[in-house]
């Protein structure tokens, strides 16, 4: 797998290989458990840092490991966001010390599934058009900003909880996203899908 990460007017090329990822998955548990416990973020305290957040804590380590030039860390901090972050293309890290300033740039295949599964994530309902229609409002935001990123969130009945959509380096495609997942979710409002 590679990684392209950007640092000022410089980029490095990072091979992490499939093995690694195996491997190394004792280390990110143990990464997981260290920001389990907190973290700081520029000037905020996080008391329970999400999946973006804990990149970005992770991002700040992979800055600092390339410009110490320790490789081996380099590549188990780029793993550890490959395997988090899957759709991940490339990331620019900011010099400046403001953690909330690195953008990820995620690419999704445009044949993709929905980044959300409706299918399963959707109450047996089968609403006509327009209540389905104003029910899949209710349950897919509207793109929303994340640092320099966007993205959206999808209602998972079945958790009863809030799944975020992937993070975008562009609005446009988080909205070309949010519609597909708005659409996928229209539909099996009326179809009245189980979950």
């Amino acid at each position: 797998m590679i990684l392209q990460v950007s640092i000022d007017d410089r980029t490095h090329r990072l091979e992490v290989p499939e093995a690694l990822l195996e491997q190394a998955a004792a280390f990110f548990a143990q990464l997981d458990r260290d920001m389990d416990r907190g973290w700081q973020l520029g000037r905020t305290w996080v008391e329970h840092p999400d999946r973006e957040q804990r990149c970005r804590i992770v991002a700040d380590k992979l800055l600092t490991a390339i410009e110490d030039g320790n490789t081996r860390l380099g590549l188990l901090m780029a793993g550890y966001l490959l395997d988090r972050l899957p759709e991940l293309e490339s990331v620019a890290l900011a010099v400046d010390g403001e953690i909330h300033d690195h953008r990820f740039n995620l690419v999704v295949a445009p044949d993709a599934a929905p980044v959300v599964d409706v299918e399963t994530a959707t109450p047996a309902l089968g609403l006509d058009k327009l209540a389905a229609l104003a029910r899949a409002g209710e349950e897919v935001t509207a793109v929303f900003k994340v640092g320099r990123g966007y993205r959206f969130s999808v209602f998972d009945h079945a958790s009863g909880a809030w799944r975020d959509g992937p993070l975008c380096g562009a609005e446009a495609e988080a909205a070309r996203l949010r519609e597909a997942a708005f659409k996928a979710r229209y539909e099996a409002l009326q179809r009245g899908r189980a979950g």
